[in-house]
């Protein structure tokens, strides 16, 4: 069975039980027994996780504690329009498998964060970014470094691999203690070792080098980003830990 084949069934499941609930806007009224049933129902098979469900209960805004209007679920697909605050799971994660599929417009510029932490300003202080991006369309295309699958401003990913804008990416996050892996449409794109010589070259002479915390948090939060103007669809996201 395909992964998202596990989301979507889970996702099926909860909207059954949450009476078809197709917006986080109104979320505000679920009580924290109910959030917390959700977020126990939302678990899969083999340790999986799914992390949207129909009120979005994995998730709230970047330093607060509901999700931001401009975010809405339907149909098992998490979405934005317009600029809005990010998001971020309610848990942590120290090592982990997480999976999703993305779609952006033209010209389109997103990310999805791990192991950050709400000590700064914005979620990008302290975590790592998996970015989103339509290389074709968007300015940072013309840097790998930038593009679509990358650890943004710190590793490359090649070319190539992305799909155009308008069309269904698959993207995979592999961070096991200091080792970590992005994977995009089927293929490992990226792959680091937090603090070693090479990380700590790349860091130096990066914008985050004077940014105590960056990268360096062993657990955290995921994020995804919502603060750039355009559309973002989000889908069959989950995660399972690992050892």
């Amino acid at each position: 069975m395909k992964p998202h084949t596990l989301a979507s069934l889970s996702v099926l499941a909860l909207s059954t039980v949450l009476l078809g609930c197709t917006s986080a806007s109104g979320n505000s009224g679920t009580t924290a027994s109910s959030t917390a049933a959700a977020r126990s129902s939302a678990s899969v098979t083999q340790g999986w996780q799914n992390l949207i469900d129909p009120t979005l209960s994995a998730w709230r805004g970047y330093k607060e504690t509901t999700v931001p209007a401009g975010w809405h679920v339907a149909d098992g697909v998490l979405s934005k329009t317009e600029s809005v605050n990010d998001l971020i799971t309610r848990d942590k994660y120290a090592n982990f498998e997480l999976e999703f599929e993305w779609m952006l417009q033209p010209a389109g510029n997103a990310g999805v964060f791990y192991r950050g932490s709400e000590d700064a300003e914005k979620i990008y202080f302290t975590a790592p970014e998996y970015q989103l991006l339509d290389d074709a369309g968007h300015a940072d295309g013309k840097s790998r470094l930038t593009s679509a699958g990358s650890d943004y401003a710190l590793y490359p990913s090649p070319a190539g691999v992305v799909k155009p804008a308008k069309e269904w990416n698959s993207s995979r996050i592999v961070a096991r203690g200091a080792h970590v892996e992005h994977w995009l449409n089927g293929q490992k794109v990226v792959e680091y070792e937090v603090g070693s010589p090479d990380w700590e070259t790349r860091l130096k002479a990066s914008k985050f080098a004077t940014w105590p915390k960056y990268g360096r948090l062993t657990t955290g939060y995921f994020g995804i980003q919502g603060d750039h103007e355009g559309s973002l669809a989000i889908r069959n996201m989950r995660v399972r830990t690992l050892p």
